[in-house]
């Protein structure tokens, strides 16, 4: 049946954002605008072959979801917008009325009973990822991705030995493993998903049915993570740091203004050369699978660029910052968290349920870096090294100009470009792309398009892009800007809006930070802000997590901070009402 609540918001294109839809019910749904993940105009390729969109119907079948069957994107203008398809037989029917191309694994619309009936299917299945996903990650999960992923490296440190053809073969592996590893994804989702429901649901039968604002900063504490791969990274960046700071010709070459001038110092010294080669190297190895969004491919990773990450060196040298203290009080902070969480309590059933939720919370917490580390960074990446390997063979013939070029073209194109490199016009196709991008870039995309109604507002993750909240949000006072606390506390400080981890060279010790949304690649930056502001985002997106985690006050889901908060105003941020103030301009 159709959708029959109340009508919140809509918006159907206008002349700054034309929108062309295929028909009334897709104008019907509630697509949101992905700043989480791919805030830029998206690429041919990634669009094709890695979009995160892709898998989504393996988690709704997996688990047997209720209020969803697919969640499905649509590029407008460049941009990547995604909604839910509900799991409800009028809209997911894959036929010509739906006016765009779904293909549902789930079945639900051979049974217009499907909703209603599948629930008890969910409530069963889900309390055993919740309980065993630690085990399953740590023990098979784990080490099924990182032998893919040391696959695909091992093709990349020989890409000058390896044929086109086979090239080619080996992104078709790529690709397959993108699927795997994004399924696995959804695995994880779900199992966060149940333990955070679990501990949610025993503390709210344990006081009776209602959280106080006391339970909820609790609650938001015991998801924070002491131990996982973006503290082992910080861990090894803190190290270089101190053999910088120990050695008087490393001092020497980090006195230098920005990472490319400080690479060039060292490349000039014997000893700087070491430090490169044993040091800068190993990190970019293990650590380097990130770029500034690093789902899309166009992005170079760290992987490829050295220059930033000797500017995160530079920062922590310049103020000293030391993590070892910041773990140490944040594991003592998840401790009481988790004592305060039994407060007042009495023994009993209900005490023992609620420390059994916590203990596989605390378990399944720190899996959230983890998988963006394995895959949202890492599987991305690798896939964008393949497809730069492939790009290079192709320059060297002289069917391309560029080797990233092979992003700019579609997954079947570049198939014809490697079967036929003499007769398919490539070059001329990302010519136009690339100037097509360029002035998509210039667009201010809109938060949502289509319809948002109550019903569609309910839709269990549209919390990370902060929604419902942000529809409401004040956007016209001039001098003030709302969004979502993420993490309490009040900073007054100096803005500095940064758009890529090229620019944290910027950033100084206290500085607020102001950009569209961060993800793991911008985790070391965190070390030396006061304060963040956030366009994306909701409680549990990454600068939400990272701003708890680091002790410092956080606003996401602003919507317009980028836009109205400018390099060097003086901001006051509460992490608690999300309220940023600009003090000065």
């Amino acid at each position: 049946m159709a959708d029959t609540s109340k009508v919140v918001a809509e918006f159907f294109g206008d002349e700054s954002f034309p929108i062309e839809w295929e028909s009334e019910k897709e104008k019907n749904l509630f697509w949101v605008y992905d700043d989480l993940h791919c805030p830029r105009p998206v690429s041919p390729m990634y669009n094709d072959i890695g979009n995160w969109v892709l898998t989504c119907d393996h988690m709704f079948r997996r688990f047997g979801t209720p209020f969803a069957t697919d969640w499905i994107g649509k590029v407008v203008n460049g941009y990547l917008y995604t909604t839910a398809i509900p799991a409800d037989a009028d809209m997911a029917v894959p036929t010509e009325q739906l006016g765009f191309q779904y293909r549902p694994r789930v079945p639900s619309n051979d049974d217009p009973g499907y909703a209603e009936k599948i629930g008890a299917y969910l409530g069963a299945v889900l309390p055993v990822y919740g309980a065993n996903f630690p085990d399953w990650w740590r023990d098979r999960l784990v080490p099924e991705m990182t032998r893919n992923l040391k696959f695909l490296e091992s093709k990349i440190d020989m890409w000058e030995e390896i044929p086109l053809a086979d090239w080619a073969v080996i992104l078709e592996d790529a690709i397959d493993i993108l699927d795997r590893h994004w399924k696995i994804h959804w695995m994880l989702n779900f199992a966060q998903l149940s333990s955070t429901l679990a501990l949610r649901g025993t503390l709210e039968a344990a006081l009776d049915g209602e959280i106080a604002q006391k339970h909820e900063e609790i609650l938001g504490r015991l998801q924070n993570s002491s131990a996982d791969r973006n503290w082992d990274g910080i861990a090894l960046l803190v190290a270089l740091k101190d053999e910088v700071r120990e050695d008087e010709i490393l001092r020497a070459a980090f006195s230098k203004e920005n990472g490319a001038e400080i690479l060039a110092e060292l490349e000039g010294t014997e000893r700087g050369q070491k430090f490169i080669e044993e040091g800068l190297k190993s990190y970019q190895r293990e650590f380097g699978w990130h770029a500034v969004w690093s789902h899309e491919f166009i992005y170079p990773s760290r992987f490829e660029t050295p220059e930033p990450v000797l500017d995160v060196i530079k920062g922590y040298l310049d103020s000293d910052y030391d993590h070892r203290p910041v773990v140490a009080d944040l594991a003592e902070d998840i401790k009481k968290a988790s004592a305060e969480l039994l407060e007042g309590i009495p023994e009993g059933e209900v005490l023992e349920a609620l420390k059994a939720a916590n203990e596989i919370n605390l378990k399944i917490a720190p899996l959230t870096p983890d998988h963006h580390f394995y895959i949202d960074q890492g599987t991305h990446l690798h896939t964008r090294l393949v497809l730069i390997c492939i790009g290079r063979k192709l320059v060297e013939m002289g069917a391309l100009t560029e080797p990233d070029d092979t992003i700019y073209l579609k997954y079947n194109e570049l198939r014809y470009l490697i079967g036929d490199p003499e007769n398919f016009d490539a070059k001329s196709i990302v010519a136009e792309r690339r100037a097509v991008r360029a002035e998509q870039e210039k667009i201010r995309p809109p938060d949502f398009i289509g319809t948002a109604t109550e019903s569609q507002l309910e839709f269990p993750y549209l919390n990370l892009w902060g929604f419902p909240e942000k529809l409401h949000h004040d956007t016209e006072t001039k001098g003030k800007v709302e969004g979502l606390g993420v993490s309490p506390g009040v900073i007054e400080g100096v803005a500095k809006v940064v758009a890529s981890p090229e620019e944290f060279d910027q950033v100084k010790q206290g500085d607020i930070l102001v950009c569209q949304m961060t993800n793991p690649a911008w985790t070391p930056i965190f070390a030396i802000i006061g304060g963040i502001v956030c366009d994306a985002g909701g409680m549990v997106a990454h600068p939400a997590v990272m701003a708890r985690e680091f002790g410092i006050p956080g606003v996401t889901g602003t919507g317009i901070a980028t836009r109205e908060i400018k390099t060097g105003d003086r901001l006051r941020v509460d992490g608690t009402s999300g309220v940023v103030e600009i003090l000065e301009g």
